[in-house]
Parts: C-alpha cells; structure tokens; sequence
C-alpha cells in the first residue's frame, strides 16, 4: 500500500474529498441516487478503480441491513458531494483499515 501526495491538479470532487478527510468534516454524498450522511475515512484506488470509505450515518440499507455502517462508493459513481461544517471525532479504529487492500491510498483519516 503506497500513500500518494496531494501534487498536481485536483478534481473539484477530489479536492472536496481530500479536505472533507484532512479536516474531518461530515459529507452528505448522493450515489446511486440516494443522499447519504456520512463520514469519509478512506480515499484510494483499489483493483484499479478510485473509491471512497465511509460510514454511513443516514441514508438507503438493503433489506435486513442496518441502514447505518460502513460503504465503499466507486469514484466514478458519486453524483454530487457536500462538505459540511459539521466535524467527526476521527477514526473508527483500525477494524475498518482491515478490510480493504488499497493498491494506493490518497486520504485516509486519523
């Protein structure tokens, strides 16, 4: 797992991203035409493909699921994304760092 510097030109949502992260901001994030209030934790390429980890604090749940929890959005999915200025204590613990294999990290919380 390498960790890549934020160089070179950014994606307004990249960027958004990236501060929502470094300043552990809440986003309300539509994907796959659902709004979702969530924290973002992980930001990366895995298996080739940018994705974004949050929890999830509101918004759709599969039948029998916990409508909060953690999700892994495709980049190239996200619609639209919202900082808030509502701020997240910071990381969850380590438990959700295990079960992702990230070929690149860009943003991760602490």
């Amino acid at each position: 797992m390498a960790v890549e510097s934020i160089a070179g030109p950014l994606s307004s949502l990249d960027y958004r991203i990236r501060f929502a992260i470094a300043h552990r901001r809440r986003i309300e994030v539509t994907y796959q035409r659902f709004a979702r209030l969530a924290e973002p934790h992980d930001y990366g390429k895995q298996r080739g493909a940018d994705r974004l980890l949050i929890y999830q604090l509101r918004g759709p749940a599969r039948p029998g699921h916990s409508s909060t929890g953690w999700r892994l959005l495709d980049f190239q999915k996200i619609e639209s994304l919202t900082v808030l200025d509502e701020e997240f204590p910071g990381s969850r613990g380590t438990q959700q760092q295990s079960h992702h294999d990230w070929d690149v990290v860009y943003a991760r919380v602490k």
